[in-house]
């Protein structure tokens, strides 16, 4: 005998099939529409080697496609450091005016004064572009430390300091200003907590990364 479905009964069989096939698609980390902000899930695998500001903001696109939000322009919050001829560039310019919203739809910041002042970036919001929490310090490993090679403004650094491992160019000796996505530290006074300012890395390597608690993540943001 065929089934015969009455047309009520074929709108409520549709509506059900799409819940779930939506409740499908978020259980894989498609994030919200608005999602502006992410951090990066991976690292390009070379410790602070990102292939200098493009390889980087090239990444912070791949991954955004990943999950379906290639529409946006989007740039990784990094600064280099005047070098070679070329001026100094602040993280703070490379990624638009906001406003910023994680891959929940959570707010993070409205503007560019309002996310180096008095943003809402913590561990349950600072998340990938798949919606994921990061491990913090206090989990296994610890991998709160954020590579952005700027001060608590969102500035490059003066003078020949190299806080960028070459411009985000070297693997091996070096050094990186990071900022901890948790806002916590060892001392819990204010640079521990700073989420892009917290302590230079040990290196730039994988391993000098993995030592003070990083893993060469970083943060992305739709600049367009």
């Amino acid at each position: 005998m065929k089934l015969q479905l009455k047309p009520s009964a074929l709108a409520v069989f549709a509506f059900v099939f799409a819940g779930l096939v939506a409740g499908a698609f978020a259980q894989q980390g498609v994030p919200d529409k608005k999602m502006s902000f992410f951090v990066t899930s991976v690292s390009p695998g070379k410790g602070a080697d990102l292939g200098g500001l493009a390889g980087a903001d090239a990444h912070c696109q791949s991954l955004a496609e990943t999950v379906g939000a290639e529409k946006h322009t989007w740039q990784a919050y990094l600064s280099a450091s005047e070098m070679g001829g070329a001026p100094a560039v602040n993280a703070r310019d490379r990624i638009g005016k906001g406003p910023w919203y994680n891959a929940k739809g959570v707010l993070i910041a409205s503007n560019v004064d309002e996310l180096h002042r008095d943003n809402n970036l913590t561990k349950q919001t600072a998340l990938t572009e798949k919606g994921a929490v990061i491990n913090g310090r206090g989990d296994t490993p610890n991998i709160h430390d954020m590579l952005t090679g700027s001060d608590a403004q969102g500035m490059a650094f003066p003078g020949n300091l190299d806080t960028t491992c070459g411009n985000w160019t070297k693997s091996g000796e070096g050094s990186a200003q990071v900022g901890h996505h948790d806002r916590t530290g060892l001392d819990e006074k204010q640079p521990a907590k700073s989420w892009n300012h917290s302590h230079p890395s040990r290196g730039c390597s994988p391993d000098a990364l993995r030592s003070s608690g990083g893993a060469g993540l970083f943060y992305c943001f739709a600049a367009k």
